[in-house]
């Protein structure tokens, strides 16, 4: 391996996987990739098989196994945080949820001082630029339709789905045809990264066709444990790799490690709040206090229901169909095995006073838990939900000087007033749909929480004790001028502040979380990171009307939310 790059990306998840790529499209520059997983191999059927994704997750060969530290509002409990320990990073252990968020989502983005650039209309076609959608109508201009990332539609043909379509109009709600056009809010089908029944990962739509380029190069089990520098330059990346400990020269080095990793590595290098680094024996490059905090979350409850009917997926997870489930995956990519079962779903405002949807549902028809818990019925359904935007805010900060140590993470869920008020919210909501006359013959009664959760009080507690994160961390080294102390990246360059030639391009960048699974974004940021790291002219910004519940359309390029 040679001893020099032009670009040293640590990290092979999302981001790092788009920025493979569109960097070294550049034949004169020279690309490392250094990811600290391992390889995502294409016989792995726990990666390649969608219906697999339950597997992966609180395995160590597949998983970081991060934890958050007790949770003080949450009755002390430990909340498990899964993080890929594979080539493509989360999007290879993931959900395959596709979704960008709403445009609001970006127009709040762009309304801060020196974040003008990142508005919806900067964004969009970024979002096209990266995608194939598969089931949009191919005029569709909210769309993409010639991306490295092809995307399935749907099905949801299971009539459960349909019944909870009808059931979220009986309780007041809308339909859209796409929550990735027009119209976010409203109930249907969802897109996935699911394509010819197989995952596709950031690994297989961005990094797998580039390696075939000389410029490009990927390390597996390479674990960056620090960036060297001179000054405020970074000049090298150190590495542990089977044992043995590696240094690299760097032009630059881009962080993609993902909101847990990128302020790790900025923290144990000497980036971050110069108190903290002091307390632990290292000295400060640059005091930026930001690093590691403003730590934002999706945290989600299943409410499951037992079904009198048999129409639902829980046969699929008896253990003795599973060879034959898996076999019709293997010959023919289909059956039960080749869908993500996330096939639709919807997005609501939760009382009149929200500008846009805050709560997102993801529907099921099957009552199963991540880790494989299933609900004691023969059949059922569940719906996952969560508030989208929680003004909650976490932190992050290493333990000690050991870069394999886990860093403490608190992420202070329901720690607010309004936390709490939209998660009685959100709990109201889905019972409200679920009990509609549409999903009558298919409802045989809660199982999860149950009837003995119905007060406010008893509603928190019930979330406190058994919700789960929704696997969205971002925004500890969030994009803004450095005139906002809590600031950590340059959103012109990408650059961190104070700092040369290294840059962050991955979720910790985001300035606030997006409303809904925030693969989408990330690959967005990535992609429009890369014509900014390689001085390409930027896309011409498009500024297309988008649905707001109080002023059909907005007009283009008014900046809401």
């Amino acid at each position: 391996m040679k001893k020099t790059y032009d670009y040293v990306i640590v990290g092979g998840g999302s981001a790092g996987c788009v920025l493979g790529n569109r960097l070294s499209a550049d034949k004169s520059s020279s690309v490392l990739v250094l990811e600290a997983g391992r390889s995502d191999y294409p016989w792995d059927l726990f990666i390649q098989m969608p219906a697999a994704l339950m597997f992966p997750s609180g395995n160590r060969f597949y998983d970081w196994l991060y934890a958050s530290d007790p949770e003080p509002y949450m009755n002390g409990r430990h909340v498990a945080h899964a993080r890929g320990k594979v080539l493509g990073g989360s999007s290879s252990i993931n959900g395959m949820i596709y979704q960008r968020g709403n445009p609001m989502d970006y127009e709040r983005w762009g309304a801060a001082p020196g974040m003008e650039t990142w508005d919806y209309a900067h964004c969009l076609p970024y979002f096209k630029r990266l995608e194939t959608a598969h089931g949009a109508d191919p005029s569709d201009e909210y769309r993409g339709h010639h991306g490295p990332l092809k995307l399935k539609r749907g099905p949801a043909t299971n009539p459960l789905f349909q019944a909870f379509f009808d059931a979220a109009v009986e309780a007041g709600y809308s339909r859209t045809p796409d929550v990735n056009g027009y119209r976010q809010e409203g109930f249907g089908p969802f897109d996935s990264h699911v394509h010819n029944g197989r995952r596709v990962s950031a690994s297989r739509a961005y990094l797998r066709p580039a390696m075939r380029r000389k410029n490009l190069t990927v390390e597996t089990r390479a674990f960056v444990t620090n960036i060297n520098f001179d000054g405020t330059r970074a000049n090298s990346v150190t590495y542990q790799k089977n044992g043995k400990t590696y240094h690299v020269n760097a032009g630059e080095v881009i962080l993609s490690g993902g909101a847990f990793n990128t302020p790790q590595l900025l923290q144990l290098s000497g980036v971050g709040d110069a108190d903290h680094l002091h307390s632990l024996g290292i000295k400060p490059i640059v005091d930026l206090p930001g690093v590691g905090k403003n730590l934002e979350d999706h945290l989600e409850v299943y409410i499951q229901h037992a079904c009198p009917q048999p129409v639902s997926e829980m046969p699929s997870l008896n253990k003795a169909k599973m060879p034959w489930i898996g076999l019709q995956w293997l010959l023919g990519r289909t059956g039960p095995a080749a869908s993500n079962h996330f096939e639709g779903g919807g997005f609501v405002r939760s009382n009149e006073n929200v500008e846009y949807p805050n709560l997102m549902f993801h529907f099921l028809p099957l009552a199963v838990r991540y880790d494989g818990q299933k609900a004691d019925a023969k059949h059922g359904f569940q719906v996952h939900v969560g508030p989208m935007y929680s003004n909650s805010r976490g932190s992050l900060k290493i333990r000690s000087r050991d870069p394999f140590q886990h860093p403490s993470i608190v992420f202070n869920y329901l720690s607010t007033e309004e936390d709490r008020r939209e998660w009685i919210e959100a709990v109201r909501v889905s019972r409200e749909i679920l009990s509609q006359p549409a999903l009558a013959p298919y409802n045989s009664g809660e199982i999860s929480p149950g009837p003995s959760v119905q007060t406010d009080e008893e509603i928190l507690e019930w979330v406190a004790n058994d919700a789960e994160t929704a696997l969205h961390p971002s925004c500890t080294a969030k994009m803004g001028p450095d005139s906002d102390p809590m600031s950590v990246v340059d959103p012109l360059t990408m650059k961190v502040h104070g700092l040369d030639n290294v840059r962050v391009v991955d979720a910790s960048a985001m300035p606030h979380t997006t409303n809904g699974n925030i693969h989408a974004p990330v690959l967005m940021l990535a992609e429009k990171a890369a014509d900014i790291i390689r001085g390409q002219k930027p896309m011409k910004p498009e500024y297309m009307d988008y649905y707001r519940h109080s002023v059909h359309p907005v007009d283009a390029g008014t900046v809401v939310g």
